[in-house]
């Protein structure tokens, strides 16, 4: 719970730091303070909280292989979501490698022989967080501002309370876990930032085959770093899962290659 509260604690303290120096404050305040904005940016917030809390608590239980697993099925919902939802279409053969992905993922839960809570937690949230950044009015600056200072009071307030309790880590512990907790912030910010303006500009469906990379960190951290167990059977899911983001890179490249090239116009023509 520490870790949270600095996370969003630090996150929002530089941006709004941010937002101070440049002199867009006013501007700031004039795009966010708006009922429909408000209410979708509380959306969020409490969408990205939840799926900073259950990440965390999930690393500091030892269930970083089963988190990885959450967001691999995180890119098949922004996927999912991409098509119901805003109308994005996709190729033919890219429904092969999403189905391949699909059965994968579903394997890896039976394999698990429960409910993988953390993984459909994390997967949901994130996914659902992308959704809503979509469709989102405010940049990405001023929007995790926003999203972030909705946090900051309830995350400040349990901060202080730790502290005043005698349980607080922060200036309490040594210069390397201080430093960290405020790195946390900053780590936050910078890709989350690169997120929103990711999720807007690009669509859906690829943010989601993208997002597949962050999911293979955490699962080599989790088996090779942290020695998590891993068996035979998770290495038939696993592979499935990567195979299919093969197959969808693939279909990408040779789409682009095939796609044909509109000729430059010369000096004078329209």
């Amino acid at each position: 719970m520490q870790v949270i509260g600095h996370r969003i604690a630090w996150s929002y303290l530089m941006l709004l730091s941010f937002i101070l120096a440049s002199r867009q404050f006013k501007a700031f305040r004039q795009a966010a303070f708006k009922p429909r904005v408000l209410c979708i940016y509380l959306t969020t917030a409490v969408l990205i909280g939840i799926n900073w809390l259950v990440y965390v608590w999930a690393v500091n239980a030892n269930f970083i292989v089963e988190a990885s697993l959450g967001y691999f099925i995180n890119p098949l919902l922004s996927v999912l979501m991409g098509v119901v939802f805003l109308r994005e279409r996709l190729r033919p053969f890219q429904w092969i490698p999403l189905t391949v992905a699909t059965i994968g993922v579903i394997y890896l839960s039976i394999v698990y022989g429960r409910l993988p809570w953390i993984a459909l937690t994390l997967a949901f949230t994130f996914s659902t967080y992308g959704l809503v950044k979509k469709i989102a009015p405010l940049g990405s600056v001023y929007g995790l501002t926003l999203e972030t200072g909705i946090l900051f009071i309830p995350a400040i307030l349990y901060l202080v309370f730790t502290d005043v309790s005698g349980t607080g880590a922060f200036l309490h512990s040594s210069l390397t876990t201080n430093l960290l907790l405020i790195g946390s912030g900053l780590i936050t910010t910078m890709t989350l930032l690169m997120f929103a303006s990711a999720v807007q500009s690009l669509p859906l469906s690829i943010i989601g085959i993208m997002e597949y990379i962050a999911p293979m960190i955490a699962f080599l951290l989790g088996v090779v770093v942290y020695k998590e167990p891993f068996d035979r059977a998770q290495l038939i899911g696993f592979g499935m899962v990567w195979a299919a983001l093969t197959l969808f890179a693939l279909e990408g490249f040779w789409s682009r290659r095939a796609a044909p090239v509109k000729p430059i116009p010369r000096l004078g023509e329209s």
